[in-house]
């Protein structure tokens, strides 16, 4: 058996877009009509997906294997900033479970869930991945090394 363990590389960035395209629809669904149990849902999603890609993700699984299919052939990018991006939205998920279930800041946890939606909408709408972007900076001033992503080292002559 194959281990599950690890990111893709390279990602299908239409994937990518329809994943986002569902954190917006979860994201805007539990703020709009205020269902808390979203919020934990949402991060384990984020978790499945920075640790294992697609392959835990109930919405990485369709987006892989149902929708970008359906969007024609596949327009591969790097992999791991992605993944950061991933960790980001992991990150701000988790900061929203803690401040709604932990610190009782319901209106706090709403609006970081809010800031999270309006990431993955540039993502899914407009294909422009912030985490991507905040990845290519940490690489430009070196707290990423080059070897974590030979094809990222040169991201700004490609834009």
């Amino acid at each position: 058996m194959q281990n599950p363990i690890g990111f893709p590389n390279p990602v299908n960035e239409k994937a990518a877009r329809v994943v986002a395209g569902g954190v917006v629809v979860l994201a805007l669904t539990a703020i709009a009509f205020e269902i808390e149990w979203l919020l934990p849902l949402i991060a384990l999603g984020f978790l499945a997906r920075v640790l294992t890609g697609p392959t835990l993700s109930p919405l990485g699984q369709f987006a892989t294997r149902v929708a970008a299919p359906r969007l024609g052939d596949p327009k591969h990018v790097p992999g791991p900033p992605k993944r950061f991006a991933q960790a980001m939205g992991l990150t701000m998920s988790t900061a929203a479970v803690l401040l709604y279930f932990a610190f009782d800041a319901h209106s706090a946890a709403w609006a970081v869930t809010g800031v999270l939606a309006a990431a993955a909408t540039l993502e899914s709408v407009f294909a422009l991945c912030l985490g991507c972007q905040v990845f290519a900076v940490l690489m430009r001033v070196g707290l990423v090394p080059e070897a974590t992503c030979e094809a990222c080292a040169n991201i700004w002559a490609r834009a």
